[in-house]
């Protein structure tokens, strides 16, 4: 019975580590896709600024 709780003990130690590091990796996918958005944003902004002084 002791070796199951140790086993248990362990597999909920690791699912846990499992756990923090997906929503680590969740965060920032989650933040790199909002920075790219708004770097594209900004450069069609200055695009579009430059073809219109251009006309």
């Amino acid at each position: 019975m002791s070796n199951l709780l140790a086993f248990l003990s362990s597999f909920a130690s690791y699912l846990l580590l499992l756990l923090i590091i997906v929503v680590l990796g969740g965060a920032g996918i989650f933040i790199g896709i909002t920075l790219r958005k708004k770097k594209e944003a900004k450069a069609a902004a200055q695009l579009l600024e430059e073809n219109s002084e251009n006309k």
